[in-house]
């Protein structure tokens, strides 16, 4: 049950009303944004929450027990505000979203509804529709390590170690010509065996998606030279002469781990683990030479 404010409570056993909804976004960036369905703008906690013409959502509702509770917000994309290319670049992923409910005639007087993070957003045309996900949505994330054949950091974190910025690791070259929405020839990746970059990250560096980064999905070459494919088409569209960075990809094996990046010492993963092979394997005791007749064959 939510305690209201003495002032709130007030004007609500008053019987005539004025209030709004508010919605304030916090980006990853830090970045705040607010938003009101009220037609005039309303400032609080030093943020500005602009009228937006047809921003509503759906009902909020609060349950017993610890089920994610979500509803939806639907708005206009405008580039005062909420713009497409941000959406796509993924600078509102998991941004924070607080829901408050406020007398617009005295900001003073207000409640924070819900608190949560940003989840789905599905866009169509010029509006958009964004999952608010409660703050349960983190207690169904997996937490922990898991007992796995491959590592389970992140290429350069804390607990992999390996210095990306060290010579021979990373790379910079150019669009050549495109081979698709998400492929492309490069230049000045000459120096690279096939497949260095496969699993890295890419950087762009000039161009319309200057300062956006993405997952490579394969490098490669041919008689157009190195070959580049990353794993979704970017926001703005890339064109030849667009400069970007890259980073060395891992497979997250300890073959490479060893090889690729003389690291074996901090692998993170089992490499000796049993696989299914060991698991589906049964006692056989036709072999000769076994006491007792039960030898498990077969083994990662």
């Amino acid at each position: 049950m939510k305690q209201l404010p003495e002032a709130l409570q007030q004007h609500l056993d008053a019987g005539a009303t004025t209030l709004a909804w508010c919605w304030r976004l916090t980006r990853g960036d830090g970045t705040r944004q607010g938003f009101t369905d009220h037609d005039r703008d309303i400032a609080f906690d030093d943020t500005s929450f602009a009228a937006a013409t047809g921003f509503t959502a759906s009902e909020v509702t609060d349950r017993v027990g610890l089920n994610v509770d979500n509803l939806d917000v639907s708005g206009a994309l405008s580039s005062a505000t909420l713009n497409d290319d941000e959406l796509a670049a993924g600078r509102y992923d998991n941004a924070g979203v607080e829901i408050f409910r406020v007398n617009w005639a005295d900001p003073s007087q207000r409640v924070l509804m819900r608190k949560g993070t940003l989840g789905e957003v599905k866009r169509s045309g010029l509006g958009f529709t964004a999952e608010v996900r409660g703050l349960a949505q983190a207690l169904q994330q997996p937490k922990g390590r898991l007992y796995q054949f491959t590592c389970d950091a992140d290429l350069g974190d804390t607990r992999c170690g390996v210095d990306l910025a060290a010579g021979g690791l990373g790379g910079s070259g150019v669009v050549v010509s495109l081979l698709g929405s998400r492929r492309f020839a490069a230049g000045g990746l000459d120096g690279f065996a096939p497949g260095w970059f496969t699993r890295g990250r890419l950087q762009w560096t000039s161009g319309g998606n200057q300062g956006r980064g993405v997952e490579i999905k394969s490098h490669g070459a041919d008689n157009l030279g190195s070959i580049v494919e990353i794993w979704q088409a970017m926001a703005a569209p890339v064109h030849p002469g667009d400069a970007f960075s890259l980073t060395a990809g891992c497979n997250k094996l300890f073959s490479t781990c060893a090889a690729k990046f003389g690291n074996a010492l901090r692998f993170r993963g089992f490499p000796h683990i049993p696989g299914n092979d060991f698991i589906a394997s049964y006692p056989n005791s036709g072999d000769p030479g076994l006491d007792g007749g039960s030898l498990i064959k077969g083994q990662a």
